[in-house]
């Protein structure tokens, strides 16, 4: 996890250093703390109700989870939600939005690049729609606010409950 933060890191700066765009401002608010929240907390409902109704998602994201957090000490969640939050929100909402064009054309090129990060095999498709519905929701919330700590905030935050209640679930 954090060699992918450190590359999509060097990604995006390197993207910025040659490309012909501004990085997506990030401004600190307590507005933009309430919309990342706000965002947060639509994608854990959505990710509940989903996790509940599609099977295949469930088990997807089962194998994904468990990869990645079954590992991990209860502390060590904390990197899963700072180091993607970051990482991946600077790259995919930061500098490819302005890159394309900060445009709905944008948001879905990369809500679909975010999605194909998330694959770790063929049978994960169903984990990666939901990364790549995920992305677009991030992506409007930037779009929308002009303002990149809003997806940060709810990135971090959805990875955080999610691991811990993933965690939670499976410790029984």
């Amino acid at each position: 996890m954090g060699v992918t933060a450190l590359l999509l890191l060097i990604v995006s700066k390197l993207w910025l250093q040659f490309g012909n765009f501004a990085l997506l401002p990030m401004q600190f608010t307590i507005t933009a703390l309430l919309k990342g929240f706000a965002v947060a907390l639509t994608i854990a409902i959505a990710s509940w109700v989903v996790y509940r109704i599609w099977s295949a998602y469930r088990r997807s994201a089962n194998f994904y989870l468990e990869l990645v957090l079954k590992p991990l000490n209860w502390a060590d969640l904390i990197w899963v939600g700072l180091l993607p939050g970051l990482s991946e929100e600077l790259l995919f909402r930061g500098v490819m939005l302005p890159a394309f064009g900060l445009n709905l054309v944008a948001v879905i090129v990369s809500s679909l690049c975010f999605g194909v990060l998330h694959l770790s095999g063929t049978e994960q498709w169903p984990y990666v729609i939901w990364a790549t519905a995920v992305g677009f929701l991030l992506g409007c919330s930037a779009l929308y606010t002009g303002n990149l700590l809003v997806p940060i905030v709810a990135h971090v935050i959805t990875n955080l409950f999610s691991s811990y209640f993933w965690k939670w679930e499976h410790s029984r």
